[in-house]
């Protein structure tokens, strides 16, 4: 009897200290939420998303260049990505069985791990130093450059799980191989490829190191892709090592929105995740 109480103590002793040494790694990520949210949210007003920054000392500015910026940024580096990203993982998925898809697919985990201010440099070279001037172009393609290769694995890993059934099914029927993947593949994967966007959305959103070296940042309004644009990382940079009080309080607000946009993508995506997950149940 002592020792069947014993046995029970231990596991439920193991289990507490489990659950403790689990949930220490979200403590730093709860302090750090709430010291942004509890500086940051009092910036939030109408005048802080519409107007533009103002000088030292004014009142009223706001980072509303800064918002549409890295939505522009955004926008951008996922029409460059995403199209080269999804035939990829499907080269990889469905068609690379030699040496060069093993090359492809050892190449996109390099550049995975390339630190963002080398690609910042990468979109210098390429873009800013033909062009004489920085762009919102030559940010996006450093900002796609890292989208890529999360891109490329989660779509090649989700056509991986589809069951090899689906592709026996439709080529039973006649059907092409590539018909069979543009129609029956990708949508059935979609939810899991669509997660892997927004996981790659949500990692460059923070990004300000490639955008020092492309997008240099604007304090006005601009929608052209080939002129200078500001985005929330640069406003934050800029504001936060500033003498000026306003600033810092405005560099915090800025701080929370995007903070907010990167929680929603990954809520998002957990959620999208989880109904795939249920799906293959």
């Amino acid at each position: 009897m002592r020792s069947i109480l014993w046995r029970k103590f231990k596991d439920r002793s193991a289990l507490v200290v489990i659950t403790v040494l689990a949930f220490l790694p979200a403590l730093p990520l709860f302090h750090i939420l709430y010291g942004i949210f509890r500086l940051g949210l009092p910036a939030f007003s109408w005048n802080f998303f519409t107007h533009l920054p103002t000088p030292p000392g004014e009142p009223d500015g706001g980072v509303g260049n800064a918002i549409v910026g890295t939505l522009m940024l955004s926008m951008l580096a996922s029409v460059l990505a995403i199209p080269v990203g999804i035939l990829s993982g499907v080269y990889l998925s469905e068609y690379a069985r030699g040496r060069f898809g093993e090359v492809v697919r050892v190449a996109a985990d390099v550049l995975q791990g390339v630190p963002s201010i080398v690609l910042g440099i990468v979109g210098y070279l390429w873009l800013v130093r033909p062009m004489g001037h920085f762009s919102a172009l030559s940010g996006a393609v450093a900002l796609s450059l890292m989208m890529l290769p999360v891109i490329v694995r989660s779509t090649e890993e989700i056509l991986r799980m589809l069951p090899y059934t689906l592709r026996e099914a439709s080529l039973s029927l006649g059907v092409n191989y590539w018909r069979t993947v543009i129609k029956v593949l990708i949508p059935t994967g979609l939810v899991g490829i669509t997660t892997g966007i927004l996981v790659a959305l949500s990692r460059i959103m923070g990004e300000t190191a490639p955008l020092l070296f492309t997008a240099f940042g604007n304090p006005f309004w601009n929608f052209n892709p080939l002129q200078p644009v500001d985005a929330l990382p640069l406003t934050v940079f800029k504001y936060a090592i500033s003498p000026y009080q306003d600033w810092i309080r405005q560099a915090w607000g800025a701080s929370a929105v995007l903070t907010l946009m990167v929680l929603g993508l990954n809520l998002i995506s957990r959620i999208l995740a989880r109904r795939l997950s249920g799906d293959g149940k």
